[in-house]
């Protein structure tokens, strides 16, 4: 009985899915790798974490896969109700890195709750949207949906880390469309948007925020000063040329011209070393991902199981997008990183954790 349960489990699996991450995954460590390598005093302790996270991530990926979904289901407010304490929490005893107080540290390793907030968000509203399954042009669903979800965003902000909390919004109104949202109501959000991103210019935009999105505009203006993290990132971009300069042997990266280069331009550091090549690669297994996500939506045959997957597949969409926009000058820098490449050991656990469920949904409705 359990020999057969397993095999159907194994055969329902969507190991293409599976090996794109575990690619993407070994991209990242290899350019991680060539970063710590290039420091006067080589340092690979970010290298060794973001290995230990990358094996306990896709252990338990395979273990989450093999445990039905459906169980997780009754614990969907509890998970969001837990994001919300330690929002809550990590303004008073968090850790403050680069002017935004998101993370807690804890023996050497720091968590980033919003990165929970994601996957609890997107989880809440799966379940909140299959309990409703006509009811999402109504105003009263759409309107609680929308204060559940300004929630988290508001205590995002406060941190302030305005990259996170405008994901989470995206995440929810891209849902909210799928799900058959009222265009009015759509339409209605996006005027008050943006009469917010007028209102926090001037009243809770930080300068450094304000900088970057004027660079954006102009990143020419200051090249040395506002402008130098995209202009540095661009000139890696267009340096790597067909097949790159090597591993390791990447002037703009490993001369550290690139800030940031372990998380926010670790695409231009791929793009320098591995070329239009490993460039395309990198697209290439992100392409792999999001058809086997679209491919398991339009198949699945449970509404949670829906929703869930669809909002996974917005959630990493957009995170690719604006990361990969941020190295070619084509979105302000916000801080997001490239998922499954990128450092950060809470952003890997929580993707690989929402991919190990959409593991398990698949399997289950493939049966």
């Amino acid at each position: 009985m359990l020999f057969s349960r397993l095999w159907a489990i194994l055969k329902n699996f969507d190991w293409l899915l599976l090996g794109a991450v575990i690619l993407l995954i070994c991209f990242g460590l290899a350019a991680l790798y060539s970063i710590a390598a290039s420091a006067d005093e080589p340092n690979f302790s970010n290298f060794n974490k973001q290995i230990i996270f990358a094996i306990g991530g896709v252990i338990l990926l395979l273990v989450l896969s093999l445990i039905d979904y459906r169980i997780w289901i009754h614990f969907s407010a509890l998970l969001y109700g837990a994001a919300v304490v330690l929002l809550v929490a990590v303004l008073f005893f968090g850790t403050t890195l680069s002017g935004t107080t998101g993370w807690f540290s804890l023996f050497g390793f720091y968590f980033q709750p919003v990165e929970l907030a994601k996957l609890a968000l997107i989880t809440f509203l799966a379940w909140f949207m299959s309990r409703r399954l006509t009811a999402a042009i109504e105003k009263k669903t759409f309107i609680l949906s929308g204060l559940l979800t300004g929630l988290l965003f508001l205590l995002v902000v406060f941190q302030p880390d305005f990259g996170s909390g405008i994901i989470l919004f995206m995440v929810w109104f891209a849902m909210m469309l799928f799900a058959g949202a009222n265009r009015r109501y759509l339409a209605t959000i996006v005027l008050v948007a943006i009469v917010a991103f007028f209102i926090s210019w001037f009243f809770l935009f930080a300068d450094y925020q304000r900088d970057r999105i004027l660079t954006f505009f102009n990143p020419q203006a200051d090249p040395y000063d506002r402008g130098y993290q995209v202009r540095q990132a661009v000139i890696a971009v267009g340096a790597g040329g067909l097949f790159g300069r090597g591993l390791g042997f990447g002037s703009q990266s490993q001369l550290k011209f690139i800030p940031a280069s372990q998380t926010d331009f670790i695409f231009a550091v791929i793009a320098e070393e591995l070329g239009f090549l490993g460039v395309g690669l990198v697209l290439l297994f992100f392409s792999v991902i999001f058809y086997r996500l679209i491919r398991a939506v339009r198949h699945c045959r449970d509404s949670f199981a829906t929703h869930f997957i669809l909002g996974v597949s917005v959630l990493l969409f957009i995170q690719v997008f604006i990361n990969i926009g941020m190295n070619i000058g084509l979105v302000p820098v916000t801080g997001i990183p490239l998922p499954l490449v990128s450092y950060g050991g809470s952003f890997l656990l929580i993707s690989l954790v929402a991919l190990g469920l959409v593991e398990s949904m698949i399997v289950r409705n493939r049966a």
